[in-house]
């Protein structure tokens, strides 16, 4: 099943966010690698593709994993919750409709 997993950045986390981003893409690759990675993403902190200093709110992944709990252990581990980046992180269970 596909599981929505969101990351919220806790206040001045950019440079935390840059330095833990190259391990936080690796495990992403892996997923894309394995055909289990629907889309991911941050959300600029302003209306902009590169948001520079402003930095991110957050982040989405939308990913296919076995159960709830595993989606739960895959977003607990990730480097950005792990260096501190999120202040809080949900993931919920994500029914894909379109396209």
């Amino acid at each position: 099943m596909w599981y929505g997993v969101i990351g919220e950045d806790r206040p001045d986390s950019l440079a935390d966010r840059l330095r833990a981003r190259p391990a936080h893409l690796a495990r992403l690759e892996a997923l894309r690698d394995a055909g289990r990675l629907l889309v991911a993403g941050p959300t600029p902190a302003i209306d902009s593709e590169h948001p520079e200093a402003a930095g991110f709110t957050g982040s989405v992944v939308i990913a296919e994993f076995p159960s709830l709990e595993e989606a739960r252990a895959w977003a607990t581990a990730d480097p950005y919750v792990v260096a501190g980046v999120f202040a809080a992180v949900t993931v919920k269970p994500f029914k894909r409709v379109l396209p």
